[in-house]
């Protein structure tokens, strides 16, 4: 094992960009408020396993199932711009009454927006860079942080308020679709 702490860094802070999981409080908000709780122990668990899982067999699934990695990009970034207009014109896309109880943790939030298809694609290519181990350690920073941030929604949307809530909620609605059309655009052209 060759543990390297600048290649810790290093990848944390690009998957932490990536995950973004301060950007993606309006949509922890939304859920919670739609939902009745959010499940950060679940969400957590469920977005370390997908990440980890993906991390070891992401190119080997995606190949089994004949999809090429910006396919999957692409995927991801459709969602991610149906989270963004549904927070920003105050639309429900995904009906809440369709999902069982306790999923709305799973999808979408565990899927795709902290374990995402651009996490996905990231760590197949942090994978290239840096060893193994140092990739695993950077994700359970980031779950340590992802948890954090799960745990303490109640106060944050305390903190900013209806109002701070309801502004943040289309600012990051408008981020979320410019996000999902860079990632199609780099991907597709």
């Amino acid at each position: 094992m060759h543990f390297n702490l600048k290649e810790i860094i290093s990848s944390s802070l690009i998957l932490f960009s990536v995950i973004d999981i301060l950007g993606s409080i309006p949509i922890i908000i939304d859920l919670r408020k739609k939902n009745g709780s959010i499940h950060a122990e679940q969400a957590t668990l469920v977005s370390g396993a997908i990440m980890i899982g993906f991390f070891f067999a992401g190119k080997f699934i995606l190949h089994l199932l004949g999809v090429d990695t910006n396919s999957f990009a692409v995927a991801g970034a459709l969602i991610i711009f149906l989270i963004g207009l549904e927070m920003t014109l105050g639309r429900n896309i995904f009906k809440a009454e369709e999902m069982q109880e306790g999923t709305h943790s799973i999808v979408p939030l565990a899927f795709p927006v902290i374990a995402g298809a651009g996490t996905m694609t990231t760590l197949i290519s942090l994978k290239s860079q840096f060893e193994e181990e140092n990739i695993i350690i950077s994700i359970l920073i980031n779950l340590i942080f992802i948890y954090l941030v799960l745990r303490t929604s109640v106060w944050i949307e305390k903190k900013l308020g209806n109002v701070g809530t309801q502004i943040l909620r289309k600012v990051f609605g408008v981020i979320l679709i410019a996000i999902a059309i860079k990632i199609i655009k780099t991907r597709l052209f």
